[in-house]
């Protein structure tokens, strides 16, 4: 299993009336790692070739976090790919060590072509376990 990372520090922008972050900007934040964690190691042709499309988040907000402060998002494909899905966790850790959410998220593999669903082959699913 790849596992991979990434620091996002809270703007003003992303805080809510409470004083925190915004759960939208936390759904957001989700994408952005998953994104990057495709980018990071897929090959080019499969990045032409090939999208994802968020079908379901399952989110667990533990702890609020406020503007300028920063956390590494890390996320992982525990298990091998259902047809066209899989399961990516997140989980987020403030720099204090606690874990701020944790998230199970299920993507499905389309074709960037047609927009069909496809299913996910051991050599697209392979960067992610290496």
């Amino acid at each position: 299993m790849s596992r991979f990372a990434l620091s996002i520090t809270a703007e003003d922008g992303d805080i809510d009336e409470l004083g925190h972050v915004n759960n939208a900007v936390w759904v957001q934040w989700i994408q952005r790692i998953a994104t990057a964690h495709w980018e990071a190691v897929a090959p080019a042709e499969h990045k032409l070739a090939y999208m994802w499309v968020v079908t379901r988040h399952e989110i667990d907000y533990r702890a609020s976090m406020v503007s300028g402060e920063t956390v590494t998002g890390e996320t992982w494909v525990e298990t091998l790919p259902k047809g066209a899905r899989f399961d990516r966790h997140v989980r987020f850790v403030g720099g204090d060590g606690r874990v701020k959410l944790e998230a199970v998220t299920t993507w499905a593999l389309l074709d960037r072509a047609t927009g069909r669903l496809l299913r996910v082959r051991e050599d697209i699913a392979a960067p992610f376990y290496t």
